[in-house]
């Protein structure tokens, strides 16, 4: 940039040009492809950018979805808002450039995919060849020219070895236009935020310099661009605010594309990890080089301390990988004690497992361990001696079952309380006592051989338990007798008492476990301390983050996994609870501590922005921000305030400076939970503080996922009575199906989009209101499927789906709604904060329901008349529509949910035909039974009941005009109603699933025409 342009940009970007100009984000917003960019973040599982610094943290939102709310803030609408979009879109690198930049660097195509799809005239300008058997001679290959068939036998295309990386993208770039939807194209390519970004966005800043010419904008890069636009709306560099950081990764996105942020939370493992991502991901490579070589220093002196104990070590040299642990009991019918686990079978992979072996003198059972046994053994392995909550083993030929329940001796207590005959642990206690109900036993030991410590690839076998073995255990348990108190007193080991709640319940019901200490067994103990104890010397704050990741894989609760490629005690929070086991599995430190060797973490990002993190409640915020970004806690959220209790209790003491300044407790009293009163109250003094901490003109963005409309109706309010205005809602699409999250898992956020209310009091009455929601419904979501119209006209694919469509009703509704200060006399600060009654319907209901029904009325789906259409009741609105869903590939249980809730539809289970996360879908016509279309069901006695009826019975071979007469005697309004039923069956002859429905649907939908032909 000339030194004139330059003066010309400062003296542009001082004058707040953009003080008023509302952002983009409240007119357009990529919704689709936010939210396949934010789904193909969750499924990088270990591979997402913060998940190194700590999995445990389940509620991370993706980083791609941060960026693209807070540029969608910062950016204008200049008044083209296709333009405005296309460039959005380039700077998220969702554009056909960026794509295809992305999958060259993926490098999904190979040559052969490339010259199969696209016509090259000079194919060997980017291609070698070589020709083994084939029935082409090289002549015949030189002189071909693409397309051609890629998969000819015998001839492997290579990129030429002289080719640019230019060339290359030059075909990538063709070969992308082969693809039909963004869906396609973008499952090719790796993330934004894994490609080099200066290369990434090299051709971008010229259209974006040029788009915004007329504000000075002169950026080329993503933060010199956040920087410009934040001096154009706030005279300052932008500042983005969390008030629940969680997992951080809002302040982290924010700060890596050039916001300076403030982030708090309540808990401080959440303050840690946001720390850890602003400090440790965030770092700079000299700084990230320090680290590592601090972690393999530290290493080093914790591997030396814990050899010279001999507790790792067999007498032949070899080093211990891991140790099999699994409970014993006594069974009250034979008075053996007897080995617990649910399966025997320890390796898949090598096909080992453990085999109890009887000892009628002890009455007790050995175990042996035995490798390489046949398919058979496995299978009998896998059946283990705890079954379907029952102690069942075989003694002399007798199988004895005993239920758990009765071992721990459950019974109901004077309140009807569920309790049991376990001894509750003391203090002292780290071991069971020999009169418990449940003994710990060392089972088997996976060891590495001594030949192989120094190889990178460790060869590694399990064996039996010999007395060598717990000669080692009794002396890990004498050093953990002796220090124990003193390791308390000190802070290296957890003296905190476990406080009940719902999920910290579990260790104290199940095990009699009362400190957190006891969830650690005395090599857990003895290893986590010394390694806490190094870390102390160290003084260095990300070492603490380190012990935690420590502690997730290194506890009772770390079950023991034999899959093929595991051999492994996994991490104990993989579903946000407090799970106890009959078996787990104790890493032994060489594995345990693995990660201090070899960092996990990505490489460092260079953040530069200012950042300021602190642990206290939302609502005593004292820092001002411009932009809010949050993902608050609401009714079934996970309880972090509960089980981070697990890693608080051994930070507790002496942690590091900046953790030092920061309280170190869970403070559950203090956590905004649950629903209800008390939760709208708590949500409301934070909004409300974030309200009054924001700039004039700054915005604020609220993710929420939930499938209760109670709660959402909540969620308004409590925006209402903080003093904010909806002004936009989008919905995406943001989590992944898995076995945890099965049936009605909500996949999708809503993001509301919130200004602060500047018009003073106003106020309203429901009568006046309803209209202008209607109109303001029917305003937004016209011009919103006109832009969709213009942009599927020159890319072949419509920005907004009628998800984002639906949302947009919402967000129309409620910007007319809370623009209101009284609504029929009341104050809304009241109406938020009073008790609601069971079943109650408030007016913000009715509104939110107008809304929904408004916008729906609109979503017409393709092919059906208007008329119809308004005619319909919401299950026939719902099925429908879900029907011309589904033809577009639409199979998410999400959209399913969500219509549902707006079509008022009571039950939509009823007619699913499967609910599986992301493959949902509705019951085929032939699939309901006739138990399922009876007047008693939601669907049976509706036109559409009547005309799923009707072809059945026509796939069943029956006479079309006897099901005619069956509708004449079943509809008495049949002739009023028969061009309904026509223009439904012609819709349902384009849009069911199943070829014969829609020859039968064409066959009954022509003969109630003829009808009118014939007069009847």
């Amino acid at each position: 940039m000339t030194e004139v342009a330059a003066e010309k940009a400062t003296i542009s970007l001082t004058q707040l040009a953009l003080k008023d100009a509302p952002a983009l984000i409240e007119a357009v917003f990529p919704a689709q492809k936010v939210s396949f960019e934010a789904q193909k973040e969750r499924k990088a599982n270990l591979g997402q950018t913060l998940t190194g610094l700590g999995s445990y943290w389940k509620g991370r939102k993706p980083l791609i979805l941060v960026r693209a709310i807070v540029l969608g803030s910062l950016l204008p609408q200049t008044g083209d808002a296709e333009a405005d979009l296309d460039i959005f879109e380039k700077l998220m690198a969702f554009d056909d450039e960026g794509l295809a930049r992305r999958a060259l660097v993926q490098g999904a195509l190979r040559p052969k995919d490339i010259a199969a799809r696209i016509e090259l005239t000079d194919p060997w300008n980017y291609f070698s060849y070589t020709i083994k058997n084939s029935r082409l001679t090289a002549e015949q290959v030189e002189t071909w020219c693409c397309p051609f068939d890629a998969d000819e036998e015998g001839v492997t295309l290579r990129w030429r070895r002289d080719i640019e990386e230019s060339d290359k993208l030059v075909l990538y770039r063709k070969a992308l236009t082969t693809f039909t939807s963004y869906e396609e194209k973008a499952s090719l390519c790796k993330r934004p935020e894994e490609v080099d970004q200066e290369w990434l966005f090299a051709p971008v800043w010229s259209e974006v310099n040029h788009h915004y010419a007329d504000l000075g904008i002169s950026a080329h890069s993503l933060p010199e661009l956040v920087e410009q636009l934040g001096l154009l709306r706030y005279g300052h560099r932008p500042r983005v605010g969390d008030t629940f950081a969680g997992g951080g990764s809002i302040p982290f996105e924010a700060a890596r594309i050039g916001c300076d942020v403030y982030a708090s939370d309540l808990n401080p493992i959440a303050c840690m990890l946001t720390w850890g991502a602003l400090n440790i991901i965030g770092a700079s490579p000299e700084r990230r080089a320090e680290i590592e070589k601090a972690q393999r220093t530290v290493a080093e002196a914790v591997d030396e301390e814990i050899t010279a104990l001999g507790i790792e070590h067999d007498e032949y040299g070899n080093r211990a990988k891991a140790y099999l642990y699994c409970l014993e009991t006594r069974c009250p019918e034979t008075g053996w004690l007897v080995p617990m686990s649910p399966s025997w079978v320890i390796s898949k992979s090598r096909n080992v497992i453990a085999k109890l072996i009887p000892d009628h003198e002890n009455k007790r059972f050995d175990i042996e361990v035995v490798s390489g046994v046949s398919k058979e053994e496995m299978q009998a392995a896998e059946k283990g001696t705890v079954q379907d909550g029952a102690l069942v083993y075989e003694l002399d030929g007798k199988t004895y079952r005993t239920p758990i329940k009765t071992l721990r001796g459950d019974y109901r207590d004077s309140e009807g309380n569920t309790a049991n005959r376990l001894r509750r642990w003391e203090k002292h206690d780290f071991k069971p006592r020999p009169d418990d109900i449940f003994q710990e036993r060392l089972y088997a030991v996976h060891w590495i051989k001594k030949e192989a410590l120094d190889n990178p690839r460790l060869e590694t076998f399990f064996a039996s338990v010999t007395e060598a073995d717990l000669q080692r255990e009794r002396q890990v348990e004498k050093i953990v007798e002796m220090n124990l108190a003193d390791w308390q007193n000190k802070g290296l080991i957890p003296d905190l008492a476990i406080e009940p709640g719902d999920k910290t319940d579990e260790p104290i019901r199940t095990r009699g476990w009362t400190c957190w200490h006891h969830l650690f067994n005395p090599r857990h103990l003895l290893l986590n301390s010394i390694l806490r104890s190094h870390f102390e010397r160290a003084e260095e704050a990300y070492l603490d983050i380190l012990l935690c990741r420590i502690l997730n894989v290194q506890s009772k609760m770390s079950r023991w996994s034999p899959a093929v490629g595991h051999d492994l005690a996994l991490d104990v929070f993989y579903n946000m609870a407090l799970n106890t086991f009959y078996n787990y599995g104790c890493r032994a430190s060489i594995s345990a501590f693995r990660d201090l060797k070899e960092s996990p973490l990505v490489d460092s990002v260079n953040i530069h922005a200012k950042s300021s993190i602190e642990t206290q409640p939302a609502e005593r915020l004292t820092a001002i921000n411009d932009l809010y970004v949050t993902d608050p806690p609401y009714a079934d959220a996970v309880m972090y305030h509960e089980i981070t209790e697990f890693f608080i209790a051994w930070l507790r003491k002496n942690p590091p400076a900046p953790f030092d300044e920061w309280t170190w407790d869970s403070r559950r009293a203090l956590a905004i939970k649950g629903s209800g009163d008390d939760f709208r109250r708590g949500m409301v003094e934070a909004y409300k503080a974030m309200a009054e901490h924001m700039s004039d003109n700054g915005m604020q963005c609220v993710m929420f996922t939930h499938q209760d409309t109670g709660v959402w109706s909540d969620m308004v309010s409590i925006f209402w009575a903080a003093g904010l205005q909806v002004v936009a809602a989008w919905y995406i699409a943001t989590e992944t199906t898995s076995e945890l999250k099965k049936g009605g898992y909500v996949q999708g956020t809503v993001i509301l989009m919130l200004r602060k209310r500047t018009e003073g009091d106003r106020a309203g009455f429901k009568q006046r209101i309803l209209p202008a929601v209607r109109a303001e419904v029917q305003r937004q979501i016209e011009s919103m499927m006109h832009l969709n119209e213009e942009i599927k006209d020159k890319h072949g694919e419509p920005v907004f789906n009628d998800s984002d469509l639906q949302m947009a009703g919402y967000a129309a509704a409620l910007k007319v709604l809370t623009a209101y200060t009284t609504i029929g006399g009341e104050d809304v600060t009241s109406f938020a904060l009073r008790p609601r009654t069971k079943g109650e319907v408030t007016v913000v209901d009715e509104i939110v329901q107008q809304a929904a029904e408004a916008a729906n009325s609109l979503l017409v789906p393709e092919g059906l008349g208007a008329e119809t259409w308004a005619r319909l009741s919401g299950i026939q609105r719902f099925y429908l529509r879900m029907m011309d869903m589904e033809t577009t590939g639409a199979s998410k249980l999400d959209n399913y949910q969500n219509f549902a809730k707006a079509f008022r539809v009571q039950d939509y289970a009823r007619v699913m035909g499967d609910m599986k996360a992301n493959a949902a879908r509705l019951k085929r016509v032939s699939e309901f039974t006739s138990r399922e279309l009876t007047d008693s069901t939601e669907i049976g006695p509706t036109w559409l009941g009547h005309l799923i009826i009707g072809l059945q019975q026509l796939l069943a071979e029956v006479k079309p005009q006897a099901v005619i007469q069956q509708f004449q005697q079943d509809l008495p309004d049949f002739m009023e109603v028969r061009p309904l039923l026509i223009d439904m069956l012609r819709f349902m002859e384009r849009k069911a699933p199943e070829a014969a429905v829609r020859e039968v649907a064409e066959v009954l939908g022509a003969r109630l025409k003829n009808l009118r032909a014939l007069g009847q």
